[in-house]
C-alpha cells in the first residue's frame, strides 16, 4: 500500500495549459508584463518595483507623493511614465487605477479592518490569491520542474535570509532527485559548489533571493551563469539584476507587514515546482519513494499517527 506522500505524488500531477474557468491576471502579473521595458534605467525600475508592490495604494498617489515614497525626483516620474508607453504620469495613474479597481470589482467584499496580526495573514491571502492567478498557465512551472529534474547534480541556493526555503525545497527534492546539492554559504564556497556542480554534469540551479536581497545572491547567480549553468529564481522581485541574470524567474508576493516577512506565496511556489519534478519522471519518483520509504520503517524515523 503507498505512502500518503506516494498516494499525493500519483494524484496531484499539474494538468498543462490554462485553466478555462480562471484566467484572470493577477495585478502583479498585468503590471510586470507592462513595464518589462529592457532600457530602463535604474532609478525607473525603483520606480516600477514601488509600484508593483504597493499597486492598491500606489494607484490614487500624485506624482508629488510618488516620487517622495520612492526617493527621486518628479521629472524621473514623467520619465518613467513615458518610457513604459504613456504620455504622462496622468496617463499612467489612470492605468494603474483600472487595473487596481478591475480587481477590486471582480470578487472580494469589502475590506474587514482587524488588527495587524489579522492585516498580516490578509496580506498574504491576497498574495496567495495572486498566485492562484499566475498558476492558471501551469506550462511554464511545467518546463522548468522539467528542467531541474533533468539536472544531475541539481544545485539549491539559497543565502541569509533564504536559506530556510533553500533547505525547505533541498529537504523535499532529495526525495525524488538522486543527486541535490544545497548551497547555503557564499563567497569562494558557493563559488567552489557552483564550479563542481558544473564540472559534475550539472546543468540548473534553483536560487532563492528574498528581502533584504543579499549582494552575494547577485555574484553567486552571475559566477553560476558563467560556468554554463541556467538559472531558476524564486523571487519576490519582477524587476532588477538578479532577475536580469535569471533564466526562468517565479516571482511571488511575500508578507510584510511584520517585523520579519512571511512566505506563504514562496512556499507554495517551492511545492508547486516539487510538483512539476515528481511529474517530469515518475518511475524515478516511485522508486526513490519506495525506497525511502523502506528505509524510514527499518530505522524508525517517523513516530506511528
Amino acid at each position: 500500500m503507498p505512502s500518503p506522500q506516494q498516494a499525493r505524488a500519483q494524484a496531484s500531477a499539474i494538468t498543462s495549459g490554462k485553466a478555462v474557468q480562471d484566467t484572470e491576471v493577477s495585478p502583479t502579473a498585468q503590471l510586470r508584463k507592462l513595464f518589462d521595458r529592457p532600457r530602463l534605467s535604474p532609478g525607473q525600475r525603483r520606480i516600477a518595483q514601488y509600484l508593483i508592490e504597493h499597486i492598491a495604494e500606489a494607484a490614487f498617489l500624485s506624482i508629488t507623493d510618488l516620487a517622495d515614497r520612492v526617493g527621486v525626483s518628479q521629472p524621473s516620474v514623467t520619465r518613467f511614465a513615458s518610457a513604459v508607453g504613456f504620455s504622462g504620469y496622468p496617463a499612467l495613474r489612470e492605468k494603474l487605477q483600472s487595473i487596481t479597481l478591475g480587481t477590486r470589482a471582480g470578487g472580494a467584499a469589502e475590506e474587514i479592518r482587524g488588527n495587524e496580526l489579522q492585516a498580516a495573514v490578509d496580506a498574504e491571502i491576497e498574495n496567495l490569491e495572486n498566485l492562484r492567478r499566475d498558476f492558471a498557465d501551469t506550462d511554464r512551472v511545467i518546463e522548468t520542474g522539467r528542467r531541474l529534474s533533468a539536472s544531475t547534480p541539481l544545485t539549491v541556493l539559497g543565502l541569509r535570509i533564504s536559506v530556510s526555503l533553500a533547505e525547505y525545497f533541498a529537504y523535499a527534492a532529495r526525495r525524488i532527485h538522486p543527486d541535490v546539492r544545497l548551497v547555503t554559504r557564499g563567497g569562494s564556497v558557493a563559488y567552489d559548489a557552483l564550479l563542481q556542480s558544473r564540472e559534475a554534469g550539472g546543468t540548473w540551479v534553483l536560487a532563492f533571493s528574498m528581502p533584504r536581497h543579499a549582494q552575494e545572491t547577485l555574484t553567486a547567480v552571475r559566477v553560476a551563469r558563467s560556468a554554463g549553468l541556467k538559472v531558476a529564481l524564486v523571487t519576490d522581485l519582477a524587476l532588477g539584476p538578479i532577475v536580469d541574470e535569471a533564466d526562468a524567474t517565479f516571482a511571488t508576493g511575500t508578507g510584510s507587514r511584520l517585523v520579519f516577512d512571511s512566505y506563504a506565496a514562496p512556499g507554495v511556489m517551492c511545492a508547486a515546482l516539487l510538483q512539476a519534478m515528481t511529474d517530469a519522471d515518475p518511475e524515478r519518483t516511485q522508486a526513490r519513494l519506495d525506497e525511502y520509504e523502506h528505509v524510514a520503517d527499518e530505522h524508525h524515523f517517523f513516530l506511528r499517527d
